[in-house]
């Protein structure tokens, strides 16, 4: 396994491309009074016709960050049918986009954890397959430095052998699964440390059924940590999990019932 060196997003980008818009659909009553959101919604919902801030879509984080390396998430989408994607964001981050979910058989509820760069509105926004756009939100408050701080796993010399383990556990009565995987997630902000992240990962069921799937970006915590959650009787063998970084490094793993490894 190796690294490239690859040119990481700045605050200054985001800084220097945010705008005020004009147009009457972004005129919404946005719950978070947030200066960043019509730019959001163009450059990572891709400028929908019609959205709806909706109390259903559930988006719930401590109320400030004990630690901004590592802020707990749950959105809860459940109460909307059809869900096609969801697109968690932070207004203020200097990296917005944190991740995108595909539940495909999966609930519409996905547990993570996150970096955080300072004190921001956090979204949740749901795309049915309709195309409609509904949207949650929470603010979380941080001392903030989360997204410019060094990976932890440099301190350890066997980090490099440990790239892309699986680690979690099945509770496959349950419906639900915690998978943790090992990558440093470097956003590319902190000095010298290019972007190292893992960009996507599919759960797929042992006969090969895709389940669900994750796109990743900069914000993910180091060593991402995820909670999904599916129906009772959904998980009827291991969890396979398979994803890559933008290294190229191939990331392959199974969490049988009971594993905590």
């Amino acid at each position: 396994m190796f690294r490239k060196t690859v040119v990481g997003l700045s605050c200054a980008l985001w800084a220097q491309g945010a705008f005020a818009l004009d147009d009457p659909k972004t005129k919404l009553d946005d719950p978070m009074k947030s200066g960043m959101w019509d730019y959001h919604q163009v450059e990572l919902l891709g400028d929908p016709e019609v959205i709806r801030f909706d109390e259903r879509v559930i988006v719930r984080g401590p109320v400030s960050a004990e630690d901004s390396l590592n802020v707990p998430l749950l959105v809860d989408a459940t109460g909307i049918d059809n869900v096609k994607r969801i697109v968690i964001s932070a207004d203020y981050g200097p990296i917005p986009h944190i991740l995108t979910y595909y539940p495909e058989q999966a609930e519409a509820k996905l547990g993570l954890r996150f970096k955080i760069d300072q004190g921001t509105a956090i979204r949740a926004s749901v795309e049915t397959n309709d195309g409609q756009w509904f949207v949650g939100s929470t603010y979380i408050d941080a001392a903030g430095g989360g997204c410019t701080a060094p990976a932890h796993a440099y301190a350890s010399d066997d980090w490099e052998e440990k790239l892309g383990e699986i680690h979690g556990r099945l509770w496959a009565a349950s419906g639900r699964a915690r998978v943790i995987v090992d990558h440093p997630m470097d956003t590319g902000l902190a000095g010298n440390i290019p972007v190292f992240i893992i960009q996507n990962l599919a759960f797929e069921s042992d006969s090969g059924d895709l389940l669900a799937r994750l796109e990743l970006f900069e914000p993910v915590n180091e060593d991402p940590a995820f909670s999904l959650y599916f129906e009772p009787g959904t998980l009827t063998g291991p969890l396979h999990v398979k994803g890559r970084d933008n290294n190229g490094n191939r990331i392959r793993g199974l969490l049988a019932e009971g594993d905590t490894h």
